[in-house]
């Protein structure tokens, strides 16, 4: 067993590294829950279609609203304290809401408002939370250290959880919520645990959180590959945001799953994730990131093309595993990138400047998804992301050099960061 331990969490990555992970698995296998118990407490209490999609919207926009203010008092605060104090008020919302579907006093209004609040403190969790790792592993054992957790969130927030939650949801639609309460109180004890070292700002004199702001924008712009992994991860969201704000509608009406069939779609992409997780260190030494990540972006648009043909479950179940592969491999890549190239006091902004643009693309494509779906059915928002992805897949694919370029920057262990 301690042979088994030493190899899952190797000695050098260091004891806090261990509760770091424990912490996010924890919190992975909550939100996992809630991934499949959301949209499914929405679709029963409404069957309008622009109604399902704000509730993914909603979901998604408090990272744009809140991310770059997140990004600046990460790195102006103790990181560790924001994340418990949020995790902490996650708990008690979750309870609440579970309290309120026990006595029937939850409608379709009170739970959006409540995935909303739920999602804008999941922000600043997330957002303290990505600076630990590099603060507490060596640079050369980022990579190492992020396929670990990335693995992750792979089994539990995506093969575990969703059909977790669904199972739950079946059994009562409070249940899922007083579980996630449950993992997430876990969680927060486990974070406490570890130790962060100075992050170089709580001593340095304060400067307006404005300036803050701006300072994480322009170095974002000045460093090729990031500005360059922003811009593509936003428009690509568009299109994944249009398809997956009705995924759940897809599910149900399209190829014919009932609730806990919904959770298994998450989890097909998730075992796809497991074999990305297999397969990383082998098409990293084989492929480079550029040529990687163009492949990725052309699997993205073939995806969103075989799931608008799909009419079974045992098509569009395949799709998925490949999709899984895919978002493991674009995600674990353009983690370390950041991690590496960003200096420590600017994490939390940079981190903050990326989350823009992944929620951002993603409530603008839950919008254009909603309105799609409502007036010519649950495929065209699929139709309409396999049309714009490969646009956008024209118009990217030469930017995508300056992430090809950044593989010498990423072998040199001191390598400069630019001027900001």
């Amino acid at each position: 067993m301690s042979r088994l331990v030493d190899a899952l969490l190797p000695p050098r990555l260091g004891t806090d590294f261990r509760w770091l992970m424990g912490s996010s698995w924890s919190s992975n296998l909550g939100d996992g829950i809630a991934l499949a118990a959301g949209p499914l407490l929405v679709a029963s209490l409404t069957d309008d279609a622009r109604v399902v999609a704000l509730a993914a919207g909603l979901q998604w926009l408090p990272p744009l609203l809140l991310g770059l203010p997140a990004g600046a008092l990460t790195d102006r605060l103790d990181r560790r304290r924001i994340v418990i104090t949020v995790n902490l008020v996650r708990v008690a919302v979750l309870l609440v809401l579970a309290a309120l579907l026990l006595t029937g006093q939850a409608p379709v209004a009170v739970v959006l408002v409540t995935l909303f609040l739920l999602a804008g403190a999941e922000v600043f969790a997330d957002n303290s939370a990505q600076t630990f790792l590099p603060t507490l592993v060596a640079r050369d054992d980022l990579a190492a250290a992020n396929q670990r957790l990335q693995a992750g969130f792979v089994t539990v927030n995506q093969l575990a959880g969703p059909p977790l939650g669904a199972a739950l949801f079946a059994l009562g639609s409070m249940w899922p919520w007083t579980t996630q309460a449950l993992v997430m109180a876990l969680s927060v004890v486990l974070v406490a645990r570890i130790t962060l070292p100075p992050h170089g700002r709580e001593r340095a004199p304060r400067s307006h959180l404005r300036r803050d702001v701006v300072e994480g924008f322009r170095w974002v712009w000045h460093h090729a590959a990031i500005r360059t992994l922003v811009v593509t991860i936003f428009v690509f969201n568009i299109t994944f945001g249009a398809a997956w704000s009705v995924l759940v509608l897809y599910a149900t009406e399209r190829i014919g799953l009932g609730p806990v069939g919904y959770g298994l779609l998450t989890t097909v992409g998730a075992v796809g994730g497991v074999v990305g997780i297999a397969a990383y260190g082998w098409l990293t030494r084989r492929v480079s990131l550029g040529n990687l990540m163009r492949v990725g972006l052309v699997v993205e648009a073939l995806t969103h093309l075989g799931l608008a043909l799909a009419r079974t479950a045992w098509v569009a179940l395949p799709i998925f595993f490949v999709f899984g592969v895919h978002a493991f491999v674009w995600g674990t890549t353009s983690t370390t990138i950041r991690q590496r190239a960003v200096p420590r006091g600017l994490q939390g902004r940079v981190g903050s400047v990326n989350l823009m643009g992944v929620f951002g693309g993603l409530v603008v494509g839950s919008v254009i998804g909603g309105a799609l779906a409502q007036r010519w059915g649950v495929t065209a928002p699929f139709w309409f992301a396999f049309v714009g992805s490969v646009l956008f897949v024209v118009l990217l694919w030469r930017q995508l050099r300056h992430v090809a370029h950044a593989d010498d920057a990423l072998s040199i262990p001191d390598a400069p960061a630019p001027d900001a």
